[in-house]
C-alpha cells in the first residue's frame, strides 16, 4: 500500500472515530441547555444541584483517566469504544426513566467513565496516525466532527424538549446511540492502541514517571493551558450562556419579529459553533502546521479571546449579545485545536497514551470546576461579570506567558 493510501485509510478511520464520538454526545450535550431551566421536572431540589450534576462526571474522571489509560495500553480502540457507546446510551437513557439527585449523580458518574474510553482513545489514535506537518489539521477535524454530536444534542434538546419534555428527548437520544455499534464493528481495527505507534516513525519514549515528567520541556505549561481553556469554554461559557441570556432577556427573546424560547435560542448560538468547527477548526490547525509553528497562532487566539470574553456578562441587545457570543466561540475552536495539537506534538516525545491522560485530567479538572464556580457565583450581585471579566483576565495572563516563553526559546535558538 502506497503512503499516500495509508495516509487516506488513517483519516478515514479518525473521521469514523470522530462520528462514533459525535453520536455518544447526543444526551450530554442537550443537558448544557435545558438543565439550567427545566431542573424541577427531574426531581432536583435547588439549582446549586445543576451545578453538581454538570460538573460530577468531570469530577469522576480526574482518578478513572489513569485507570482508563492503563487499560488502553492491554486493549484495542475498538473495545474502548463499544465500552463507552453502551455505557453512554445506558446514561442517556436513564435521564429519561431516572428522577432524583442521587440517581442523577450516579448517571453522570457512569457517563464520566464513558467518555474517558471516548476521549483518551481519540486523542491517543490521532496522535499515533499523524505526523507534525498534518497534526494540526487532523485533530481539527477531529474535534469538529466530533462536536458535531453537540450540534444535534443543543439544537434538537432546546427545540424539542419545552415541546416534548426531557424524559423524552433523553430516550431518544439514548436509543440513537447504540447506532454506533455498527460503525465500530465495521470501520474499527482490533489492534491494541499502543501497536498503531509501529506504524509511525515517530518513536514512543515510555517513562517510569509520566506525571513528573510532564512538567518538563513545556509540558507543564500546556497541561495548565489545557486546563484553562476547558474551564472558560466549556465549565463556564457553555453551561451559563443561557442563564446569561434569560437574566438579561427574559425567558423568552423577541428576534426579528420571533418569540423564542431562551432555551432554544442558545441550542441555536451554540450548534453553530459545531456547524463551522469541521471548517474553521480545519484552517485554524493548518495554519498552526505552518512554517512559524503553533504557538504564534495560538498567541493571538488568547489575545482575542481576552478582548470579547467579558462582554457577554453586559447588559447588551441581543443582536450584540449574539454577535460577540459568535466571536467568542471563534476564539474557542481556534484554542482547542491548537492547544489539542500542541498537546499531541509533546506527546510524541513521551508515553503518548500517558500523556494524553494527564492532559486529559487537567481538562476534565478545569471542565468540572467551571459550572461549580459558575452557578456558586450566579447567585451573587454581578455574579455574571465576576465570571466572565475574571475569565478576560486568565486570558490575557495565558497570551503573557506563551508570549515570554516563545521570546525566550526563540532567544535560545538564535544564540545556539
Amino acid at each position: 500500500m502506497s503512503d499516500s493510501s495509508k495516509g487516506e485509510s488513517k483519516s478515514s478511520v479518525i473521521v469514523f472515530v470522530a462520528l462514533i464520538t459525535a453520536i455518544s454526545l447526543f444526551g450530554d450535550s442537550m443537558l448544557y441547555i435545558v438543565l439550567p431551566l427545566y431542573w424541577k421536572e427531574v426531581g432536583l431540589d435547588s439549582i446549586w444541584q445543576v451545578g453538581v450534576i454538570l460538573s460530577i462526571n468531570r469530577l469522576i474522571r480526574l482518578p478513572l483517566n489513569p485507570i482508563v489509560g492503563w487499560i488502553y495500553n492491554r486493549i484495542s480502540l475498538k473495545t474502548g469504544l463499544v465500552i463507552a457507546i453502551i455505557l453512554g446510551s445506558l446514561t442517556t437513557l436513564g435521564y429519561g426513566l431516572l428522577n432524583g439527585f442521587i440517581a442523577w449523580i450516579i448517571l453522570r458518574g457512569v457517563w464520566g467513565i464513558a467518555w474517558s474510553f471516548l476521549r483518551i482513545g481519540g486523542l491517543s489514535f490521532v496522535a499515533f496516525n499523524t505526523e507534525e506537518n498534518n497534526r494540526g489539521k487532523s485533530i481539527g477535524l477531529y474535534n469538529g466532527l466530533y462536536r458535531l454530536g453537540s450540534l444535534v444534542g443543543m439544537l434538537a434538546g432546546g427545540l424539542l424538549v419545552p415541546i416534548m419534555g426531557l424524559s423524552t428527548i433523553s430516550i431518544i437520544f439514548g436509543s440513537l446511540t447504540l447506532l454506533a455499534l455498527p460503525m465500530i464493528f465495521l470501520y474499527v481495527k482490533t489492534t491494541p492502541l499502543k501497536d498503531h505507534v509501529q506504524d509511525n516513525k515517530d518513536k514512543v519514549v515510555f517513562k517510569e514517571n509520566p506525571i513528573v515528567n510532564s512538567l518538563k520541556l513545556g509540558r507543564g505549561r500546556i497541561v495548565f493551558t489545557g486546563f484553562c481553556i476547558t474551564l472558560l469554554f466549556q465549565g463556564i461559557f457553555i453551561s451559563t450562556l443561557s442563564s446569561v441570556i434569560e437574566q438579561n432577556h427574559g425567558e423568552s427573546v423577541i428576534l426579528f419579529g420571533t418569540v423564542i424560547s431562551a432555551t432554544f435560542l442558545t441550542g441555536i448560538i451554540l450548534s453553530l459553533q459545531w456547524i463551522w468547527g469541521p471548517f474553521l477548526g480545519v484552517r485554524f490547525g493548518t495554519w498552526s502546521d505552518g512554517v512559524k509553528g503553533r504557538v504564534p497562532v495560538l498567541i493571538m487566539s488568547l489575545i482575542f479571546a481576552s478582548l470579547t470574553f467579558g462582554i457577554i456578562s453586559n447588559e447588551l441587545p441581543i443582536l450584540i449579545l449574539i454577535f460577540f457570543t459568535f466571536l467568542v466561540m471563534i476564539a474557542a475552536t481556534s484554542l482547542t485545536t491548537i492547544v489539542d495539537a500542541i498537546a499531541l506534538d509533546i506527546s510524541k516525545n513521551s508515553n503518548v497514551v500517558s500523556f494524553l491522560t494527564i492532559y486529559s485530567i487537567a481538562q476534565d479538572l478545569g471542565a468540572s470546576i467551571g459550572p461549580f464556580i459558575s452557578f456558586l457565583f450566579i447567585g451573587l450581585e454581578n455574579g455574571f461579570s465576576y465570571i466572565y471579566w475574571g475569565g478576560t483576565i486568565l486570558f490575557l495572563l495565558l497570551a503573557i506567558l506563551w508570549s515570554t516563553s516563545y521570546r525566550r526559546e526563540r532567544g535560545t535558538i538564535s544564540i545556539s
